[in-house]
Parts: structure tokens; sequence; C-alpha cells
């Protein structure tokens, strides 16, 4: 069957655009076609700095025919509602319709249109350039005359259509200026001449011997090991970043590996000050050496094979490198000879939010607050209160106001060489931890503690004052904050109940059953164990684990069965008799060795739970339930609840209720499914 190629062919594309870009374009055409009746069989985009490139697999010659019924008004219907429906279904007269019958409405028009299917490359000619016309970037631009927004200029397209044995035509359509064709170019430097292409497979290796890697996963791992085996040849190992990886991918169309150095001196400045200097100004990977040391050596992609052997281009990127480490010296020495609270004043000058006043009050918050918490989780009051009140001085130093992502660790190099306790020092590096689902949580006690006040300011902060996210908007970051103090509470095993307002609580739920979700525990479960009240988040989520190890055994899943008999039961009697049944069981009233055992069964694991449950041994607490299976089995095989006598009855149904409520006591065994 035919397949598509598209290329847009432009000046160099942003690498953060590039990715999403050619995803956007495949969803667009694809997307497309289906609405057009021309189905496919597979799809693939890929990107360089100079091109979308789309591909399409398996396309029909022609869109199939149709055939549409459209029911129209009643015979007899007012004219305005007849013309509407030959405008619908365009009709010249209502003769042309057809007259049918329904028993409940009478005869009312029908109209069966016909459409006879297009050729595949009409349909074509006619959805690229809308799709080019309406692609969205988030910054565009305009040039020439014809009044096309796109990332940068685009120079040609290429948009060919056919068979594998034949030769393809070119759809043809104009935007812009440009007019489509089939004619692409390779390496801006390497091989600027222009390439004729006929379908994708002789696209791709034409591109190749043009020195163009169409594929940006390929340019990574080509990157990778590269740089992988340059490193290993000198000792070193590449310290990965994988952001870096995908920008300067993005970036190279013929990535070349190239190794550089710097002088060992600069090695004096925070290695984290140095790999930021080298990423950001030169989109270069740090190495260390074989004792995991920082290495005086950087590797540089290149999109260039140099006749020199790439001579030039490393002096050129060492030279800036030097120059930037010199100003990162110049910014570390020049905060050193500074006391970081003497950077406090300065923190008054600037506003962390209009409503929440400045960065200082906030500090002023944080002292207060973490001399609450500090005991709860075991860490000294003194040192807490001093971590809180230097935490955001590192904000008003030279170095963190050229690389705001330094903030903290910064902060702990200048506490460290200034004479602050270590556990002071660590804090104030921590406290921002963790950044994201994979980042590791503080676990020193002072850190804990720093890092839970600095989460719950900011909750309870943008809670007073209703800034709160809505949909996909989250701008202050409250939902990672959230999902911060849950994992520092339940990593760190700390029972420490939130008291916070009951919105707010219920947004901590709503971010711990994402979390356990995520885990993989069952939704139901997790409903089951959290309640409107429940502010303990390391206690939920012990519930829910051995709740789930309960259900997980043939005597939890019995358990649950009998648990649903009886409850199914209270509900149809209590509904019945107008009444509920709480009241204590009549052991005088008990008849029959199961309805006895049951009850005695009940009794000891009601005193096992509640004792477990407030030891917080919540694994102990389902095991004394699981006691209750046989007796509960034994019950309903031989006891009819409903007997004739209505004390028995009564005393029955009061015994199931004690059943339900010790069952409660661990967990609302009504929202577990099964």
């Amino acid at each position: 069957m035919p397949e598509l190629l598209v290329e847009l062919f432009s000046e160099e594309i942003p690498a953060r655009m590039q990715r999403k870009a050619a995803e956007d374009l495949k969803k667009a055409v694809t997307n497309a076609l289906v609405d057009a009746g021309l189905v496919y069989e597979g799809a693939k985009a890929f990107v360089t700095p100079r091109r979308l490139a789309l591909t399409v697999t398996g396309l029909p010659a022609r869109s199939p025919d149709t055939r549409e019924e459209k029911k129209g008004p009643r015979v007899g219907a007012p004219q305005q509602a007849i013309d509407g429906f030959l405008k619908a279904a365009g009709l010249n007269s209502i003769d042309e319709a057809k007259i049918e019958s329904d028993p409940k409405k009478g005869d009312f028009y029908v109209a069966h249109i016909e459409k006879k299917g297009a050729g595949a490359e009409d349909i074509l000619a006619t959805l690229l350039p809308k799709v080019i016309t309406g692609f969205e970037w988030p910054k565009s631009m305009q040039w020439g005359y014809g009044g096309l927004t796109w990332v940068r200029p685009l120079r040609a397209i290429t948009a060919t259509f056919g068979t594998e044995n034949d030769d393809p035509v070119v759809i043809p359509f104009k935007s812009n200026t440009i007019t489509s064709g089939q004619t692409t170019y390779g390496h801006r430097f390497l091989a600027p001449q222009a390439i004729r292409v006929k379908r994708f497979d002789d696209y791709v290796q034409a591109l190749e011997k043009a020195r163009v890697v169409l594929d940006i996963d390929r340019r990574k791992e080509i990157i990778r090991a590269d740089a992988d085996n340059l490193a290993f040849a000198q000792g070193l190992v590449v310290i990965h970043d994988e952001g870096l990886l995908e920008e300067v991918a993005g970036l190279v169309e013929w990535p070349v590996v190239m190794m550089g150095s710097f002088d060992p001196k600069f090695l004096d400045v925070p290695e984290e000050a140095i790999i930021a200097t080298i990423r950001a100004n030169q989109k270069c990977f740090c190495l260390r050496d074989a004792d995991g040391k920082l290495a005086p050596n950087f590797i540089i992609i290149s999109n260039q094979v140099a006749a020199d052997g790439g001579a030039t281009i490393i002096g050129g990127n060492e030279r800036v490198i030097r120059a930037r480490l010199s100003d990162a010296r110049f910014f570390y020495n020049t905060d050193l000879a500074l006391p970081l609270e003497h950077g406090l004043p300065k923190l008054e000058e600037s506003v962390f939010h209009a409503k929440l006043g400045t960065v200082f009050q906030r500090v002023e918050r944080l002292v207060k607050l973490v001399a609450e918490i500090a005991p709860l989780v075991g860490a000294d009051v003194d040192l807490a209160k001093r971590a809180a009140m230097l935490a955001k001085a590192d904000l008003t130093t030279g170095m963190v106001g050229e690389f705001p992502e330094l903030q903290g660790i910064m902060g702990r190099y200048y506490a460290l060489a200034q004479g602050e306790n270590r556990q002071v020092a660590n804090a104030i590096a921590d406290h921002y931890k963790p950044l994201g689902p994979t980042d590791m949580v503080p676990a020193e006690p002072v850190a804990v503690a720093l890092a839970l006040a600095d989460k719950l300011d900011v909750l309870t902060g943008f809670w007073s004052i209703d800034e709160k996210p809505t949909g996909s908007r989250d701008p202050f970051a409250l939902r990672r904050a959230a999902l911060g103090v849950i994992r520092i509470v339940v990593d760190n095993g700390l029972k420490l109940p939130l008291k916070v307002d009951a919105d707010l609580l219920s947004f901590f739920h709503d971010r711990l059953k994402v979390t356990l979700r995520d885990a993989g525990a069952r939704h139901d479960l997790v409903d089951a164990v959290i309640g409107k009240d429940s502010d303990d988040m390391l206690e939920i989520t012990q519930r829910v684990e051995a709740l789930s190890e309960l259900l997980s055994s043939e005597d939890g899943k019995n358990l649950l069965a009998g648990y649903k008999r009886a409850a199914n039961i209270l509900a149809a009697e209590e509904k019945k008799d107008g009444r509920s049944y709480a009241e204590p069981v009549q052991e005088e009233a008990l008849k029959l060795d199961s309805e006895i055992a049951l009850a005695d069964a009940i009794m000891k694991a009601d005193a096992a739970v509640a004792a477990k449950v407030a030891a917080d041994d919540y694994k102990g607490a389902i095991a004394a339930l699981a006691t209750l299976r046989q007796p509960v089995d034994a019950f309903f095989e031989a006891v009819l609840v409903n007997d004739p006598d209505p004390a028995v009855r009564a005393n029955r149904l009061n015994l199931l209720a004690k059943l339900r409520d010790t069952m409660r006591l661990v967990a609302d065994f009504s929202k577990v499914a099964g």
C-alpha cells in the first residue's frame, strides 16, 4: 500500500520544542487522515534541528464511498424546518427525500446521502497545508510576505506519496511562499547540497550520507556511547544528565564527541557550581575520576567533523569555560567573605507573595513552626531554629543569583565554611527535598523538621489566601509540597498528625491516594482506610498495607465475604424495622454453639484489635481480625439470623453489628470490593 513522506525543512528549531513538535505533527496529520476516511497502518515522526519529518504507511489510494441516512422533520412540518433539513442534507428539493413511518412519530422525511470517495492525493493536497497553517508552536514568527507563522523560517517542503514499486508523486500545494516538492538538504556545513528523495527508506539513507542522523533517540545513543567510550579511554566516567542529553541531541544533526579540560585550580570551587556553570553556559558534560571526584575535564558535543581533529573547537570551549569558572570562583570567594546571616536583611526586600509578605517574614514563620515540629521528630529545637533562620539566606548570594538551582546547596557550603553545626548546614541543603518522585527525602532530624516546616508553611499560607491548585494549574507547586510532606513522614516512619483545616487535609488525602495507587495499592482499600478526619499519613499507609496483606489470603477473602453478608442482612433488617442495631449482645439469649463461639471470638478480637491499633500495630490488628474467619463461616452455616423469636432475632442482629463495628476499627470494609 502507498506511503506518505512529509518533511518541513526550516532554520534551526529550538531544542526544547523539537520532540513535542514531532509528536504534534504526527497527531495532526493522522487525525486529519482518519477524519477524511484514510485509515493507515502506522506512523512515525522524526525531528532534527532543521527538519520535522513524518512517514505514514499503509494508506489506501482513495477514501471509501459512504452512505448516510439523515432523519428529517415530520411530514407537514413548518417550511423553516424543511428548509433547514434540505440544507443540512444537501438536497435541492423535498421530493428527493423519502418518507418513512413510525408508529409513534408518524410520517417523517429521510435523506439517503451517498458520497463518493476521493483520491488520497487530492485529500492530502487539501489536508497538509491546513495542518501547516494551523500548527501551534510555543513561540512563532512571520517572515517574507506569505503570512505563515512558524517557529523559524520555513525553507522547503517535501511531500511524496506512492508505493514501494512505483515512483511516488508529489502532493501539490503551497504554504506561504514555499511550493511542495521532493527536495531536501543535508547537513548545513558538512553536506549542504540539495537531495532529491522519493520515499522514506531512501530519504533516511540519503540523509545519512549527507551527515544527518534523523532519529533524535539514535543521536542520543550515539552521544551517550561515544562519550562513555572517550571517557573510559582516559580513566574517567561521564556524569550523565538526561535533560542535557536531550538538549544537545536537539542541537546537532551529526554528533561528534570531543573532550576538553580546565585548570585543576578551579576544583576548589564546589563541584555543583562547576557542573552548573559548564552545563548552563556550554552545554557540556562533566566527568569524574576513578575515585569519584570531579575531574578537570568535560565532554563537548559538536555538529562538525573538524579538519584539525577538533583542536579549534576544543580550544574555544576551554577559553569560554575558563572565563565562566573564573566568574564562579569570584562569586564563591565573595560569598564566603560575608556570613550567611548578614544576608537576612536583604530578604526583607524580596517579596515572597503579595498576600504572604516578604521572604524574611516567611523565615520568621519557619523559625516559629520548626520549633513546634522539632520535638515531634526528635530534632534539637535550637539547631532546628538556627537552620530555619539561615535556610533562605543563600538566596542573597552571588552564586545563587547566577544559578538559582544551587539554592540550599551553596547555603550548606557557606554554613560549613563559617563554622555552623553540620546538622544545620545539612538542613539548609536538604529542606527543599524531595524535589521529585525519585529524589531522596531528608533523613536527619533537623533537616526533616525544617523540610516539613517549609512545605507546611507554603501549603497553609496559600490555602489561607485561597490560592489552591485547579485542574492542571499549580503555579506554586502545592501538589509537590504535599507529596513531599507525605513522603518525608512515611519514609521516615513518623507518627505526625497533620493539624490542618479540613479542606487542606482533604488535599493531603488526594495526594496520598495518588502515591499509594502508584505504589500498587488497590483504590478501594485506600478509600476503605481514609476517613475524612484521618490526619496521620503513616497510619493510613500502614493500614492499607496490612489490609492488602489480609485480603490477599484465603482467610481474608472469606472474612470479607462474611462481613458483606452480615452488613447486607443488617442493612435490610434495619431498613425494614426502622431502627439500628447497636445494643450490647445478651449472652444469656445466645442459644446455639456457633453463635456463642462467634460472640466469644468477637469479644476477644475486639479487645485485641483495639489494643493493636492503639499501639500502631496494624499488621497485628489485621491478624486479630483474621481469627474471626472460622467462627463467622460457622455462624452463617448453622444459624438463622431471623429467628421467629423477636428477642433472639434482635440479639443476633446486635451480634452482627458488633462484628461490623469490630472490623471497622481497622477499615470501612463496606468500601472494599469483593
